[in-house]
């Protein structure tokens, strides 16, 4: 004799169907409703750095074309590490993003015993917005007209030049790092908070060089300082006649630093596209273009995907770089 279910067992097996599909549904509802209040980007850098300013230059199209408004915040401190551990806790429903360096997550793992969260799970790339270059820059009386030339100052001053980053570990100390590596030189590293105040030092002639990120290219421009070379693959088009440091022989130097958002890890796909889509959108505008290479950088617009290839490509030679050189955070 066949069992045959009773009534109520039917109508509980129904309704935890039912449950189960409604439960599945959610996510795609938000995601297809989405964006149906503001979105927050968090900034993990302070106002004035390259993270801020890239978040801000993409925030007013990125409001046109969600039809929400789109607020910037920023949250500095341990080396992006704060701003970053406040999105990758946030909400995973599209409406907390991340403009970061690609160091929060490419470098600040490798450098730092304890991280307030996994760098490889938590956080999710959504879209690259810039590849920023570093600029070999020193001051004006150091006599040195090109990379060769201050290769061998250095070479010939052991341990009597001091260069400045804004931060221990940052892509201007990491440069700074590999330059010494590729040349088997040694300088005083003088780590600042932040990319002004090493600026500033360098201006009044505290420290001899360093790998600025497009910070100080205004005071190359009126002479106060020196540009020698370009830390990245390819010429920058703002000073086309200046050659690369591969160029001048350090083969395969490459200090650029990827700028984008992220999102926190299980954020619904159809949104990340859609956020990926439109700024993409706003990286093919000139005059957002134009003002990417005007801080000394390159829009980079790219698919998820290919961005998640570089931060991972970036962290196994930032990593390799860091424990070959020791380098601890301050």
């Amino acid at each position: 004799m066949h069992h045959i279910p009773s009534i109520f067992s039917l109508s509980r097996r129904t309704l935890l169907a039912a449950l189960l599909v409604t439960a599945g549904a959610l996510p795609i509802a938000q995601a297809q409703n989405w964006p149906a209040k503001p979105i927050k980007v968090i900034v993990n850098f302070p106002p004035g750095g390259a993270a801020d300013v890239l978040a801000r230059l993409v925030a007013a199209p990125l409001q046109d074309a969600l039809g929400q408004p789109v607020v910037i915040e920023n949250r500095g401190g341990a080396g992006g590490n704060i701003g970053a551990d406040a999105v990758a806790k946030a909400p995973a429903d599209g409406y907390t993003l991340l403009m970061s360096s690609g160091g929060t997550l490419s470098i600040n793992p490798h450098l730092y015993a304890r991280m307030p969260f996994d760098a490889s799970k938590d956080l999710v790339p959504v879209a690259a917005v810039a590849r920023v270059a570093v600029y070999l820059v020193s001051r004006p009386e150091l006599p040195a007209k090109n990379v060769t030339e201050f290769v061998a100052h250095l070479k010939a001053n052991p341990g009597r030049l001091t260069f400045g980053s804004p931060g221990t570990g940052s892509s201007p100390h990491l440069a700074g790092e590999m330059l010494k590596s590729m040349t088997g030189t040694f300088a005083v590293h003088v780590p600042y908070r932040g990319g002004g105040p090493a600026l500033q030092d360098l201006l009044g002639g505290q420290f001899d060089f360093w790998f600025d990120p497009g910070v100080g290219l205004q005071h190359v421009r009126s002479g106060r300082l020196k540009l020698l070379g370009v830390g990245s693959t390819k010429r920058s088009p703002l000073f086309p006649d200046v050659p690369t440091l591969n160029e001048a022989g350090l083969k395969g130097f490459d200090a650029d630093s990827y700028f984008g958002l992220y999102a926190p890890a299980g954020t619904p796909a159809e949104v990340i596209a859609r956020v990926n889509a439109e700024v993409n959108k706003i990286l093919a505008s000139s005059s957002v273009r134009d003002r990417i290479v005007g801080i000394g950088g390159e829009a980079a617009p790219m698919a998820p995907a290919a961005f998640g290839s570089v931060v991972a490509a970036d962290s196994k030679r930032y990593g390799e770089l860091i424990k070959a050189r020791n380098i601890k955070p301050d």
